[in-house]
Formats: structure tokens, sequence, C-alpha cells
């Protein structure tokens, strides 16, 4: 139940004005655009992440795990796309994305916290609002 109701918060009421923010070509601090080939569809699908850029590589604590859809477009298809700040502006980078089914997300959170100035607020709305979390790791094609 909790993941229904969070998923419907985030589709229409949360995610819309990020999305909004980025494809007008201004990017809010702390977030990135994630984009994945569905699974079933082939097309692109986008979802805004918290920010977790640490050099080349780029980690999500998804709040659903497997239940989350770009984690399932991300098990069929690792290579992703995604839209970084880089000052107000945004570009786009590709790489390869690993679930991480091994790693502890709560640990990776605290990790997360040190390297990302902002990521705490990110990671209490995850804990908060998460059932099943899972560690994912982009890793940005040079």
């Amino acid at each position: 139940m909790k993941h229904r109701i969070v998923h419907a918060l985030q589709k229409y009421l949360l995610n819309p004005p990020i999305k909004l923010l980025f494809a007008i070509g201004l990017a809010p601090p702390g977030y990135a655009i994630l984009e994945t080939t569905g699974r079933k569809t082939g097309k692109s699908r986008r979802t805004p992440v918290g920010d977790g850029r640490v050099g080349r590589q780029f980690w999500i604590v998804a709040e659903h795990g497997m239940k989350a859809g770009y984690v399932r477009n991300v098990a069929q298809n690792p290579r992703v796309r995604l839209k970084l700040r880089d000052g107000i502006r945004a570009h786009w980078y590709i790489g390869t994305a690993h679930l991480l089914t091994d790693d502890d997300p709560h640990e990776r959170q605290r990790w997360l916290g040190d390297q990302v100035p902002g990521s705490a607020k990110n990671a209490a709305a995850v804990r908060l609002f998460g059932t099943d979390l899972l560690s994912v790791r982009i890793d940005l094609d040079a």
C-alpha cells in the first residue's frame, strides 16, 4: 500500500516540476534525470533521481528496489543516460548501471552524505518513503 501511494505522489505531484525544469534547460540543485530504455516498449523513460555523482560514478539508492520501473528497465538493459547539472545548465552523460544487491543501502546513503553536499536530505526522504532500498551504481563513460 505504501508503495502505491508514494508512487502516485511521485508520478503526478513531485516528479513533473523537476522534469519540466530540466526540459526547459534549468537544472535544479540536488537532482539529475536518469534515462532508461523501457523494457516493454523500447522507448526512453526519464526519471528524476537525487544527485549522486562521485567522480566518474553516479550512485542511486532506489526507494522501491526491484518494484521501481527504472530499476526493472536497468535489469533488462543497463545502458543509461544521465542528465547532470553543470552550473545552472545540465548535460547528458552515458553510462552502464549495476544493481548492487549485496550492497548495504543505508551505509551507501551515509557514504554519499560524506561525498555529495546536500544528499542527506534526499537520503532522509528515500528512507521515509522507501519500501525496499537497493543501491545502484552507474559507471559513466569517459
